[in-house]
């Protein structure tokens, strides 16, 4: 989603009163590690620089390259909980939150991030990452078991029925929990978490994908048998990209489907950095650890019929 440089107007302002410019620059590098404000313009540090001249080029460079919501919620960090044992006093910052909200965002108190409003889009990159942009984020992959043969026994338009309820009760799934689908290939899906507490999200998405199935396979199934799935969950850096199959070539994806091959039917796999954030009684619910392919997982299996 692309920032209108009209909404950053009480951004600049807030900044230019509120911050030295040195201040300005350590907290774009917060959220933007490799950004050279002095490379980019030609100051020297230490060397006077009008607050004006800075806050704008740090807003306009933020907006350019993708850093800007991500700047905005470290300001407002910094002006509620604080940096450092530090309060810092920003000036006009309920503009800045609502010039992101007219643009189509929403703000979690809780997480303290913009996010999609969920209600006028939803797309792949949460309306934030940009190209090539790499963060930790949670994959979960999903593979329907036996799906040429489902295909080759059941009528066509049987088929095209129910595969297109798996994607809806998918969809669901993922989208309740700030996630995106970013792969259906009519056997298997593929759905990525990138905000707020990513690990319990993606869990908590491939346990309801389960339970909806079960009574799916009960009540609503056309075909001539049920629908097995297995999932897997992984946690790992990822690079994004708007073409879709460059995405899944990323080595989180890669190593989720290599969980997903140590599944039993109607079963998620999660990986050990997956299951170490998972709340004590949810872990419960899991079999013990164990090991294989490279990986310490832990299995969560729901009754299907067989």
């Amino acid at each position: 989603m692309k920032i209108k440089s009209a909404n950053t107007t009480s951004c600049k302002k807030s900044l230019q009163v509120s911050l030295s410019v040195e201040m300005m620059v350590h907290f774009a590098k917060l959220v933007y590690p490799n950004y050279d404000f002095y490379k980019r313009t030609g100051f020297k540090e230490g060397m006077p620089i009008p607050s004006d001249f800075a806050a704008g080029r740090i807003v306009m460079d933020l907006v350019n390259d993708g850093y800007y919501v991500d700047f905005v919620e470290a300001l407002i960090q910094a002006a509620t909980k604080g940096y450092k044992g530090q309060i810092y006093k920003l000036s006009g910052l309920d503009g800045v939150a609502a010039g992101l909200i007219a643009e189509g965002y929403t703000y979690d108190k809780v997480t303290g991030q913009f996010l999609e409003n969920q209600t006028e889009r939803i797309s792949p990159n949460w309306g934030r990452l940009q190209e090539d942009h790499e963060r930790k984020m949670t994959v979960l992959r999903l593979d329907i078991a036996g799906n040429s043969e489902l295909v080759r026994d059941n009528p066509q338009a049987k088929i095209k029925k129910a595969y297109s309820d798996i994607r809806d009760i998918i969809t669901r799934a993922v989208n309740s929990r700030i996630g995106r689908l970013w792969s259906w290939e009519g056997d298997g899906a593929l759905a990525a978490f990138c905000f707020g507490p990513m690990e319990k999200m993606a869990v908590y998405a491939g346990m309801d994908i389960l339970h909806e199935l079960f009574f799916y396979n009960r009540l609503r199934n056309p075909l001539d048998r049920p629908i097995n799935t297995r999932l897997s969950a992984h946690i790992g850096q990822v690079r994004y990209s708007n073409r879709e199959w460059e995405r899944l070539q990323n080595d989180t994806v890669k190593e989720a489907m290599v969980l997903e091959s140590l599944a039993a039917n109607n079963t998620l796999c999660v990986s050990f950095n997956m299951y170490i954030a998972i709340d004590q009684n949810i872990l419960n619910l899991f079999g013990p650890e164990k090991t294989g392919r490279g990986h310490k997982y832990r299995l969560y299996t729901m009754g299907h019929e067989k």
